[in-house]
């Protein structure tokens, strides 16, 4: 039988760590984040890391494992998500999964999938221009360092398979052959996806500004110096929230100007997230500013739960 799991998902600030916590409580679970910026250590603020008030002694795992300088993949989240996940099973809970990074969670329950979403124009454009100028065996050569199969499967002139294969790896840290080898294994997993929205847009996003000066309120200035001072922050550095303040420690732009940048690039990705997320249809949507007459998001999400066939515990 395959392993059962409750699936938290949604964009940012839509309220999550919340209902996940209280779900955890309900159904006897531990949580394992799903959320690409938690996992490092240092980084509390800007990723919006639950507190040890929120988690209310629930158990969190891949959360504060990597220090700031290291690289981590998407293959490395599933293999260390899934020891996870199989350690919490084998002492007779339930693995909840939560968090806002579609591709974590998609690999880790779908096995690898790789599509447009897994994408960056500019490193498209960047490698195109290279190809122009230094023609496609060059970007052959550029793949092969780390995935010389595809690289052997392809034609100089085939530039736009060739660029994919560099971009999805440049971006996930998967290779395309390791890709396709894994999105062949069935998955392990019986998921029970929840998801929050807001009906309005706007509502959402409103929420996603008023995060945002609660940041500052917390110290984010201070957190992001901190975090740019570091000579090598990997990954970390390009979380939301702090390369925005380079230009105001260079003296470039207001405090307020680079602000309003993190809002607006913040609402953004809660833009992105649910583009991801909405193209999965198992995913049972719960509308935050419409819940049906005497429910919360918490009496609707344990129904769905338990029709599902999780019960609660004792």
């Amino acid at each position: 039988m395959k392993q059962k799991l409750i699936v938290v998902c949604g964009p940012t600030a839509s309220g999550k760590t919340e209902l996940s916590v209280s779900l955890a409580e309900m159904f006897d679970c531990e949580i394992v984040s799903a959320d690409s910026m938690q996992i490092y250590r240092d980084v509390s603020i800007a990723t919006a890391k639950p507190t040890k008030e929120e988690m209310r002694g629930i158990r969190h795992h891949m959360i504060d494992i990597l220090d700031l300088s290291e690289e981590f993949s998407v293959a490395d989240y599933v293999r260390m998500a899934s020891e996870c996940i199989e350690d919490i099973a084998s002492r007779g809970k339930t693995p909840l999964v939560c968090g806002g990074t579609g591709l974590y969670i998609s690999s880790l329950i779908n096995g690898f999938s790789f599509d447009d979403t897994c994408s960056s124009t500019e490193l498209r454009e960047e490698l195109s221009k290279l190809a122009e100028e230094k023609g496609g065996e060059y970007l052959l050569d550029i793949l092969r360092e780390f995935d010389p199969e595809s690289a052997a499967r392809l034609h100089p002139n085939n530039l736009m398979r060739i660029i994919r294969a560099i971009e999805v790896y440049k971006i996930s840290g998967v290779t395309m052959t390791e890709a396709n080898r894994l999105s062949q294994k069935e998955s392990p997993y019986d998921p029970v996806m929840i998801g929050l929205n807001y009906s309005d847009r706007e509502l959402l996003y409103e929420r996603v500004n008023l995060r945002v000066d609660r940041m500052l309120e917390m110290g984010l200035l201070e957190e992001a110096k901190t975090v740019l001072s570091h000579e090598n922050v990997a990954t970390a550095g390009q979380a939301i929230g702090y390369k925005e303040f380079k230009p105001y420690f260079s003296g470039e732009k207001s405090l307020e100007e680079c602000v309003e940048t993190i809002k607006q690039d913040s609402r953004r990705y809660a833009k992105r997230q649910l583009t991801w997320f909405r193209r999965d249809e198992r995913i049972n949507w719960i509308l935050r500013d419409k819940p049906p007459e005497n429910e919360t998001e918490l009496s609707i999400a344990r129904d769905i739960i338990r029709r599902n066939g999780i019960t609660e515990k004792h």
